[in-house]
């Protein structure tokens, strides 16, 4: 029997078929039940070679706190959707954004790597061309990507306007087929941008991204292709729109409040229509799907958005790095769990490569997050390399139970804090732990010189950041989008940032 007719045996009993009533045995030398049970045995490695390569979607929500989620006991937020996600999954209670605020932590998705290294070293920073990014390994791996909804990697500062085809730090660059993005966070009836296509969308931006997502898998699946798809929410950042219906049950609330929470109900009823499409697709069970928040909650918002953590977005406190996470991936990952086991957005990257087995090469080094692969099956106790935060002038290192913060290393020391006893950040042990203390500060001097050599450009093959790499600069002021600007001044979401940065009085 040759190849061909090796597959079309195989294949049809693999399919549910009869095998052939009739073998030929004098040309094969092995019994017709012997070649039965060998081709079930191969049906089997197949079926674990097809689990071993999911379909994989990267959930982010946009400033949600530590504390905003219904299981968290939060006194006025409902989220079942999210609830039943985490109660079918793994649920995060130490996930820690790569950054207090978003560019940095996107970065980081993207590429494993803290991100300073990655040239984003605030909001609104262009992404290095010269990164090795996920969309692009897994691609190379044969899945199809996409993402949806908020960017924010290419550069430009400013209300959420849609990617330009032409822009050269947008999604396509970075590895993505399909994209439906914005430049930045995005609200009700927004003008997206698809593949370069300008469109006006109708409704909430939860919905219209994760309905965008689906259609996307839809397609891959139809077609047999494992898919990549990124959903990153605008909500619930500022400004804040929802429904009169999403945000009545906030009526007692103050205005920004009601929006607030009205927004995070819809983005909840966003995930119950994602699992619930995958359930219809028939592909929810292998499908892993990783959501998390890109930084930590906001100030201004009543009720309390960290859930009691010290600090809030902006901070390297826990109320700014501490943020929600679930995974769920029913084939693989047995519901209902809870891990303490610190985690972080830079864990991502070499989490998916390890389930899906990419070159090392795939990742650019070094790397400063690890596979949390092992954590899928049992809990795990110690982990084997620290996770270390630089944003601006503020520090934090994390070795185990214990965490260093600097919230502006030009004023003062490093503090102390054991962020499991003390996760409210309340008592300050430089003092009585001084031996610690030095310990954990030469670790994190030892890691940031790492970080800078990166920052000038070391891991690279050319030795250096490329020349033409940008700053960071306002889309309303840049001549890319001038044709568009008389068109936009009064749209609602642009209109206010407008005036201000052109120095235009209301």
């Amino acid at each position: 029997m040759d190849r061909c007719d090796s597959y079309s045996y195989t294949q049809s009993i693999c399919d549910g078929h009869s095998p052939p009533s009739r073998i030929d045995t004098a040309n094969y030398s092995i019994m017709p039940h012997i070649r039965l049970i060998l081709t079930l045995m191969l049906c089997s490695l197949s079926a674990a070679f097809s689990a071993e390569r999911p379909n994989i979607v990267l959930v982010m929500t946009d400033d949600q706190g530590w504390g905003q989620m219904g299981y968290m006991d939060h006194p006025i937020l409902k989220t079942p959707h999210l609830d039943a996600m985490a109660a079918n999954g793994l649920r995060f209670e130490r996930f820690y954004a790569g950054a207090p605020n978003c560019s940095p932590t996107r970065a980081t998705v993207m590429t494993g790597r803290s991100n300073n290294r990655t040239g984003v070293i605030d909001h609104g920073f262009a992404l290095r061309l010269q990164e090795k990014t996920l969309p692009q390994a897994v691609k190379n791996a044969g899945y199809a990507t996409g993402h949806f909804g908020k960017w924010h990697l290419s550069g430009l500062r400013g209300p959420g306007a849609p990617v330009l085809e032409s822009d050269p730090f947008g999604p396509g660059p970075f590895g993505f087929d399909e994209w439906v993005s914005v430049t930045n966070f995005f609200d009700w009836d927004p003008i997206m941008s698809r593949n370069g296509t300008f469109e006006q969308m109708r409704g909430d931006s939860s919905e219209i991204i994760v309905d965008e997502a689906l259609a996307f898998i839809r397609e891959q699946a139809g077609k047999g292709t494992p898919s990549f798809t990124v959903i990153w929410y605008g909500t619930p950042h500022s400004p804040f729109v929802a429904s009169d219906d999403d945000k009545a049950p906030f009526h007692n609330l103050n205005d920004a409040s009601q929006n607030h929470y009205g927004e995070m109900v819809a983005m909840d009823r966003s995930i119950g229509t994602l699992r619930a499409g995958l359930r219809d697709l028939d592909i929810a069970d292998n499908t892993l799907v990783w959501l998390n928040s890109d930084n930590g909650g906001l100030t201004g918002i009543s009720p309390d958005t960290v859930g009691g953590l010290r600090g809030s977005k902006n901070t390297v406190y826990e109320g700014g790095l501490r943020v929600p996470c679930v995974l769920e991936w029913p084939a693989v990952i047995e519901g209902d769990r809870i891990t303490r086991y610190p985690t972080a957005t830079m864990d991502i990257f070499p989490t998916i490569a390890s389930i899906l087995d990419l070159p090392k090469s795939a990742m650019l080094q070094p790397q400063d997050g690890l596979s949390i692969r092992p954590l899928f099956d049992k809990e795990l106790k110690d982990r084997p390399k620290p996770i270390g935060f630089r944003h601006l002038d503020k520090a934090a290192f994390i070795n185990q139970d214990y965490k260093i913060v600097a919230q502006a290393l030009s004023q003062g020391p490093f503090e102390l804090y054991n962020v499991v006893d003390d996760p409210n950040e309340t008592k300050n042990l430089a003092d009585k732990r001084p031996a610690l203390a030095k310990r954990l500060i030469q670790e994190y001097v030892t890691w940031y010189a790492s970080v800078e050599a990166s920052i000038a450009g070391n891991d690279y093959p050319e030795g250096h950041v490329h020349p033409d790499h940008p700053t960071r600069r306002d889309w309303t002021l840049s001549d890319e989008y001038a044709p568009y600007i008389d068109e936009w001044k009064e749209r609602p979401e642009y209109k206010s940032y407008m005036m201000r940065v052109r120095g235009e009085q209301p």
